[in-house]
């Protein structure tokens, strides 16, 4: 459709007729995609320079220069493990910190942080692809670990995690699970990229008090309103729909929906869960009891 609308890209063929897209176009590809899920119009970007597509992909801080202190939890140093490929640095320097912190705080003032800045290095083409999945995987291994040794016990609310179809990142639901888990949540992981139908089946076979999604900022935000409104209908009223992540930011108030802009608004909207719903005759285990 780009081809016939506006020109580009203009691949050549091969002798079976296949589209061969040189590697500037794809590099051009890349950058419009980003900035067109990020809510600009692809005829505006059409005409830009590859300079000017780049210029406009950059995050807003990259225009800042950046000290020591404004890096108090050395995610700078954690990334630069992960460009030299260094996985066994990356586990250590993270299980050190895992350790020093407590789970909660290593979340929320590590692995929150570092996530942000692979985002930015990743949109600004300064991490390459390999690399992003390498740091997925060892910070996926990491929590997921972390999780599996939390206390066992009777547990509330019970709350499944997972997110719709064509989001594949799974760190952000890591994340609210392990703050849930912490708190005595009950935490019912289904993956990622659930069909909406699924997703209503699996929260009322499971007796679910909340379904919990999370949005990265690669995914398409224009659909994200219908997708949620069209799940909220799904839903039985009395199931909680918890929304958070990057890709959520500055999204509509949307009628049912609790859209949790930080980590912090996870553990208050579990706190507000229960002062409405107190369950009865259930012992919720508290960290370290």
């Amino acid at each position: 459709m780009w081809e016939r609308r506006y020109g580009f890209p203009s691949p050549s063929r091969d002798s079976n007729g296949e589209r061969s897209y040189p590697a500037e176009q794809v590099y051009r590809l890349q950058l419009i995609k980003r900035l067109t899920d990020h809510g600009h119009r692809p005829g505006a970007l059409m005409g830009k320079s590859l300079e000017d597509l780049a210029l406009l992909s950059q995050p807003r801080s990259q225009n800042q220069q950046s000290g020591p202190s404004d890096d108090p939890e050395g995610s700078t140093e954690l990334l630069a493990l992960i460009k030299q490929h260094d996985a066994t640095g990356y586990q250590q320097a993270m299980q050190q910190r895992l350790a020093r912190k407590g789970l909660q705080r290593f979340v929320q003032d590590t692995v929150a942080p570092l996530i942000h800045l692979v985002g930015e290095a990743w949109e600004t083409g300064r991490i390459e692809v390999f690399e992003e999945h390498l740091f997925t995987e060892m910070t996926t291994r990491l929590l997921r670990q972390a999780i599996s040794v939390l206390p066992a016990g009777p547990r509330w609310p019970r709350v499944v995690l997972t997110s719709v179809p064509d989001e594949p990142h799974s760190l952000g639901l890591l994340m609210t699970e392990a703050l849930l888990a912490l708190e005595g949540a009950e935490c019912i992981p289904l993956g990622t990229q659930m069909p909406l139908l699924d997703i209503s089946r699996a929260a009322r076979a499971h007796q679910a008090d909340v379904v919990a999604l999370s949005f990265s900022t690669a995914f398409p935000r224009r659909q994200t309103p219908l997708l949620l409104k069209q799940l909220r209908l799904a839903l039985p009223a009395h199931i909680a729909l918890w929304v958070g992540g990057r890709g959520t930011a500055r999204l509509p108030g949307i009628d049912g929906v609790d859209l949790l802009a930080e980590l912090d608004d996870v553990l208050k909207a579990l706190t507000g869960l229960r002062r409405l719903n107190p369950p009865s005759q259930i012992q919720v285990i508290a960290p370290g009891n």
